[in-house]
């Protein structure tokens, strides 16, 4: 079964989501402080860190993107029912 480990950051918003991105990939806030800072997930206490999970743990959204698209690169924002994520893949195995 394939496993992975990844970060995100949660937001209710699309717009706020981009903002976030935007910051993070041109070096204003590094992905931990945007965690902290923005995050409505409890994971925000670590950097936004998920640990190691399943294909099929994570909603159907999360899961096509983790288990599909480029390591170590970030996404996003990805609609859930939870609201908005940026995701980090920091492994697939």
């Amino acid at each position: 079964m394939a496993k992975a480990t990844a970060r995100h950051i949660l937001v209710k918003q699309a717009k706020l989501a981009a903002k976030i991105k935007k910051e993070i990939l041109s070096g204003e806030l590094t992905f931990e402080k945007a965690a902290k800072k923005y995050s409505r997930c409890s994971s925000k206490k670590s950097n936004g860190n998920l640990g190691t999970f399943s294909k099929g743990e994570m909603v159907k959204e999360f899961d096509e993107v983790v288990f599909k698209e480029e390591v170590n690169r970030l996404h996003g924002p990805v609609k859930t029912q939870f609201g908005y994520h940026l995701i980090e893949i920091t492994s697939r195995y």
